[in-house]
């Protein structure tokens, strides 16, 4: 797939300028992090590639590379829990991607059925580090009968 994406020239370009020149790493991946469009809570983070980038610029839904499978998958498309992209952004050096998203479906952006991936907090019990749940840990739906398993 060709990528709009502009060549990575000059620091001052990268960091001021308005051309979109994302910033890939050795794998050819960029993270991108998706926050609620209202409430601002951080809802996962995931890999791009130049392809699932430069499909998410061009319908507005979310897509992602997944690692483990090696291939593009579009947020929703098992579960129909898709993200609609509403705005996007980048840093200052262009090397993270940050979706600011409308959840569509039942409002859940993590394939365990919660409303976000970051549905624990990290905790000190008794001098160990522990991880509890957050109280909007909740799930929205089962991952068994939408994924089986």
């Amino acid at each position: 797939m060709n990528t709009p994406f502009t060549d990575r020239e000059h620091v001052a370009d990268i960091e001021e300028g308005a051309a979109f020149a994302p910033k890939f790493d050795a794998d050819g991946l960029i993270p991108a992090i998706c926050t609620h469009v209202e409430t601002g809570d951080v809802l996962m983070f995931a890999w791009m590639n130049a392809e699932a980038l430069a499909a998410t610029l061009n319908d507005g839904v979310a897509t992602f590379y997944s690692r483990s499978r090696g291939k593009l998958w579009r947020k929703g498309e098992t579960s129909g829990e898709t993200l609609q992209v509403v705005e996007a952004r980048t840093d200052c050096d262009q090397d993270v991607i940050w979706l600011k998203v409308q959840p569509l479906g039942r409002g859940a952006a993590c394939h365990t059925g919660r409303r976000s991936c970051f549905y624990r907090i990290v905790a000190e019990d008794n001098g160990s580090l522990r991880l509890r749940f957050a109280d909007d840990s909740e799930r929205l739906f089962d991952p068994q009968k939408v994924y089986g398993g």
